[in-house]
């Protein structure tokens, strides 16, 4: 197993390797070094926030910071337990960056959708339009779509059928989903994959999908 860690120190930059020594268990500055981490992380949290919130004005002065100081806390717990990942395929400073980034955004999308309904119902699916005298490829499309919109219906799980028009149709962010249902990202990757899955199956049986995932011409 050793090889393969000499092969990550050979590419890692020397900046690099120095906040890895110093950020380890047994590092002699540790204290200083996660100052420092945590600064820069701040740096990057304020950024993201004040971006984000730029359109949303009741979110302002220490409401800001606030989630700025929460998503860089947040942030610093998720690299110190990801810190034996981190290969050197980037500067570790900007491998950094991109947690509090990312908590920021997180926190922010959960917050403008907190007084918010998350779309699960079918009411909430986009209607199919009358096709009435139309093109023969747009007569296709709308057949097409109806199909799509009955096999949701029909052949999916409830659950299966909640996540797919929450995300995929209405765009809910999928850690706002995870924090109603109570449950993972990574369960709701799971159930959104095996609904499209599901969908395509049964869309291929009827014969508007071949097997590769494209609409059949006739």
């Amino acid at each position: 197993m050793a090889e393969p860690t000499t092969q990550v120190a050979d590419r890692m930059d020397p900046e690099s390797e120095r906040w890895l020594e110093r950020l380890g268990p047994e590092a002699v500055d540790r204290d200083v070094a996660l100052a420092e981490l945590r600064e820069l992380l701040l740096r990057a949290a304020r950024f993201e926030v004040r971006r984000r919130c730029a359109t949303m004005a009741h979110i302002r002065g220490s409401d800001q910071e606030d989630l700025a100081q929460q998503s860089a806390a947040d942030a610093m717990i998720a690299i110190l337990a990801k810190l034996e990942d981190f290969r050197g395929d980037s500067k570790f400073t900007t491998w950094a960056y991109k947690f509090a980034l990312y908590e920021a955004a997180a926190r922010i999308r959960k917050l403008a959708w907190q007084t918010r309904e998350v779309p699960l119902e079918a009411e909430a699916w986009p209607q199919v339009p009358d096709p009435g005298p139309a093109p023969h490829g747009e007569v296709e499309m709308n057949d097409l779509l109806a199909a799509i919109r009955e096999e949701i219906e029909n052949s999916l799980t409830a659950r299966q059928r909640e996540v797919l028009v929450a995300l995929a149709l209405n765009e809910v962010p999928i850690d706002v989903l995870a924090e109603r249902f109570g449950t993972t990202r990574g369960a709701l990757y799971k159930t959104l994959h095996d609904a499209r899955r599901r969908l395509r199956a049964a869309l291929v049986s009827r014969g508007l999908m071949t097997d590769e995932g494209e609409k059949e011409h006739r």
